[in-house]
């Protein structure tokens, strides 16, 4: 058998880099349902002026044979994370491999060993690069392109990763929320309804004219509302500030919305249309003439994606949930909008697994696997 050659790939070396990012094309070059990854964006991801790479270190690695590339994979070592969850771990991701065990063995081979060299004990994945970017194995539904921001994979490489004696260790929920069906139940607008009365609180949409205090106000509340959930990292000043700027073209005002008590923000959701509807025919590239789509064929996209909804620890219980619910469900179908996809949720989270089935009428459609193992 032909010798194979893992060899690392510094992120400042952007030629090594643009190999690293382009095998992926190889791997999904007959796949119907991949949608290739807009290159500005993940440079953006890897460059090293990065704010993650504040907290962070990233290593990436090239498997070859014969001198083709045949696997890629990068290690990790979050300093927040482990800050902040008192562990030793280390993550992997960005893992694109052809089917081939050997190659997979030598590709986690060699980001553990980084991992461990490095004082940690435990490999946590696939993580691309953290818990608040591209997380988790897709597991099923193979035959649909993902919704904006989620991971897609080939259906071996849950065998690959799973040979490995890789253990899952928390599951991802993806609903599909159909708005007729919502629109057509009078037992969610009520709910909807009678918690907004019962704890009088007010709605309104995000002003991007005022987009740094909006920002603000969703950093606050994030990092309140998600700080107990199970692995979550706050989002770095930098890191949602630069994330804000890069969606607010891609903002509908009416899906970004905003629950206040006393003039005082409590709650919001961020909903974005499903824009790889548009990105799927750019092959990666938004220049020269592509980013033209945007706007031509915005009106097409059928998808919006619930990426965070979520309220403040003190308010939860209340079906206030519901309410920030039905009112994007509403304002969705205003623009056209005919599905949405509440994703991703912890499996075991049951109060919004709960809302996304009972209130929503959502149906689990698709599942994502996070993977963890010790390090020998």
């Amino acid at each position: 058998m032909s010798q194979i050659n893992v060899y690392p790939i510094a992120i400042h070396d952007s030629k090594a880099v643009d190999k690293f990012i382009k095998f992926a094309w190889e791997i999904y070059k007959s796949n119907p349902y991949w949608v290739p990854p807009l290159l500005m964006d993940i440079k953006k991801t890897l460059n090293p002026n990065n704010p993650f790479y504040e907290v962070a270190q990233i290593q990436l690695f090239l498997a070859e044979r014969n001198g083709k590339i045949v696997g890629r994979i990068a290690a990790v070592k979050n300093d927040l994370h482990n800050q902040i969850h008192h562990e030793q771990s280390g993550h992997f991701g960005f893992f694109e491999c052809v089917n081939d065990q050997s190659v997979a063995n030598i590709l986690f081979d060699t980001a553990s060993a980084w991992c461990k060299a490095r004082g940690l004990d435990y490999i946590i994945g696939p993580a691309s690069p953290s818990i608040n970017h591209e997380y988790g194995l897709l597991v099923n539904a193979f035959d649909d392109s993902p919704r904006l921001m989620m991971s897609y994979n080939p259906p071996y490489y849950q065998n690959l990763i799973e040979s490995y004696d890789f253990k899952c260790i928390k599951g991802l929920n993806a609903y599909k929320i159909d708005q007729n069906t919502v629109l057509s139940n009078p037992k969610f607008e009520r709910i909807a309804r009678i918690a907004q009365e019962r704890s009088q609180v007010t709605l309104r949409p995000i002003n991007l004219r005022r987009m740094k205090e909006e920002v603000e106000i969703v950093k606050n509340i994030f990092n309140a509302a998600w700080e107990k959930n199970w692995g979550a990292i706050p989002i770095l000043d930098k890191e949602i500030d630069a994330m804000a700027a890069d969606l607010k073209q891609l903002v509908d005002e009416s899906l970004v919305i905003f629950m206040e008590k006393d003039n005082e923000p409590i709650g919001f959701t961020l909903v974005l249309r499903d824009y790889n509807y548009i990105f799927k025919q750019m092959n990666g590239r938004l220049f020269p003439f592509n980013f033209l789509k945007l706007f031509t064929q915005k009106k097409k996209i059928e998808w919006a994606r619930i990426i965070l909804l979520g309220v403040l620890p003190a308010y939860r219980g209340k079906g206030l949930d519901a309410v920030l619910y039905y009112e994007v469900v509403k304002n969705s179908r205003k623009l056209g909008i005919k599905y949405g996809e509440a994703s991703w949720i912890l499996e075991d989270n049951l109060p919004m697994t709960r809302a996304a089935e009972e209130v929503m009428s959502g149906v689990l459609y698709k599942k994502y696997n996070v993977y963890g193992k010790a390090i020998g």
